[in-house]
């Protein structure tokens, strides 16, 4: 696996400021996720438009991660274009991996329902439970009946794309993971991206949340919240272990 991820080139679509220390962070994150060199990751800013289609061509993966301060479920003028271009993902079938905020866009760009919702926000590391679907996919299967994961939202995927199979669920948010039938493209709202470290430089970049959603002081919810997730971290390389390896 590891010789077939160094052999690959993968876009990370970014919704950050130019100014978010997150930016290089979430590089850094995806590429110890995709067991990959930091240089076979480009990122292109959605804030400031969209890539084409020849230009999604050049790259074997796709990737979406978080946002900072955005919000599919507010919006703003460059998103529409911006699931315009989840929209040619699908179309075209390109092997696409998208976490937390890349999972809302993709779910509302195929016709699904997202909404802001702080009374069913989380943030920590939270338990999921595959689904019965989920415990027989190829990427999720062997991972057990549910594991921790990174989780850090307050924007919900009410109700997902017609045609989306639902993998995985928590006690507060039902809809936490999802595929679609017959396409390279997955979507988790937690990020398998991100070990315990790198969660909380995450949280410490954006302290309000731990306030807003957690009620409680960085120092405490670093302790009582967060631990390690190594089998959420497992994901990323069992996407490319399904779509690529058949093929190395």
């Amino acid at each position: 696996m590891k010789s077939l991820s160094r052999s690959l080139r993968f876009l990370l679509l970014q919704v950050r400021d130019s100014d978010d220390s997150m930016r290089a962070q979430e590089v850094r994150c995806f590429a110890k996720g995709f067991d990959c060199n930091e240089d076979q990751i480009d990122v292109f800013d959605l804030l400031g438009g969209v890539p084409s289609i020849a230009h999604l061509d050049h790259f074997d993966v796709i990737v979406l991660g978080g946002s900072g301060d955005y919000s599919v479920a507010k919006g703003g003028p460059w998103l529409p274009a911006a699931l315009e271009t989840m929209q040619e993902l699908y179309d075209i079938s390109k092997p696409t991996f998208a976490s937390c905020w890349g999972f809302q866009a993709m779910a509302k760009a195929m016709g699904g329902e997202v909404v802001t919702d702080i009374e069913r926000a989380e943030l920590g590391s939270v338990r999921v439970w595959l689904t019965e679907a989920g415990k027989h996919d190829s990427v999720f299967s062997g991972l057990g009946d549910a594991f921790f994961a990174p989780m850090g939202h307050q924007d919900i995927v009410d109700s997902l794309p017609a045609d989306a199979i639902l993998l995985a669920s928590s006690d507060t948010v039902e809809n936490q993971a999802f595929c679609f039938a017959g396409k390279p493209i997955y979507c988790t709202q937690f990020h398998p991206e991100l070990d315990r470290t790198s969660f909380l430089q995450r949280v410490e970049a954006y302290p309000q949340y731990v306030q807003k959603i957690a009620g409680m002081s960085l120092q405490d919810f670093a302790r009582e919240r967060c631990q390690e997730t190594p089998t959420a971290s497992q994901i990323l390389c069992k996407f490319l272990d399904t779509y690529f390896d058949a093929a190395a």
